[in-house]
């Protein structure tokens, strides 16, 4: 049916239906399918960003003393590994090659010397004069703490 003197949108806004909805959004303070998926998603990107690679190592087994000493983090790290392999600050080194990286670093920062429980006495010593010679005043040798009891 048709109003002569309306123009049509006028028309079309007075036959147009209003819809209302049965159902009540809950409103909350969080809304829990939207929580679950950040917390979904979080745990995604921290899964994907671990690394699944092996990292190359030696395994070095500290000797157990009863007593609990240590050095500062951050202090220079020289490893020795049974076979007689020396690592400073993660880096191989030959023997010669480490008193000269021994001497270009300070004198008054410890070193903390992480020896094999089967490495040589001999080469303890050989480690501390090259030490001695390259100004370092304070050696640490690092050990476990003892197995508790359960």
């Amino acid at each position: 049916m048709r109003i002569p003197d309306q123009s049509i949108q006028m028309q079309f806004r007075s036959v147009r239906r209003r819809f209302t909805g049965r159902y009540r959004r809950s409103v909350g303070p969080i809304d829990v399918v939207a929580l679950l998926n950040v917390i979904l998603l979080l745990g995604m990107v921290l899964f994907a960003s671990e690394r699944f690679v092996l990292q190359p190592g030696v395994r070095v087994r500290l000797p157990e003393a009863p007593f609990l000493d240590g050095a500062l983090p951050g202090t220079r790290v020289l490893t020795i590994s049974q076979e007689g392999m020396l690592f400073f600050q993660d880096e191989r080194m030959a023997p010669d090659a480490l008193e000269s990286a021994l001497a270009r670093t300070r004198g008054d920062e410890p070193l903390l010397i992480e020896a094999d429980e089967g490495t040589d006495y001999g080469t303890l010593i050989r480690i501390y004069g090259m030490a001695v010679r390259a100004g370092i005043r304070e050696v640490v040798l690092a050990t476990r703490p003892p197995a508790v009891a359960p």
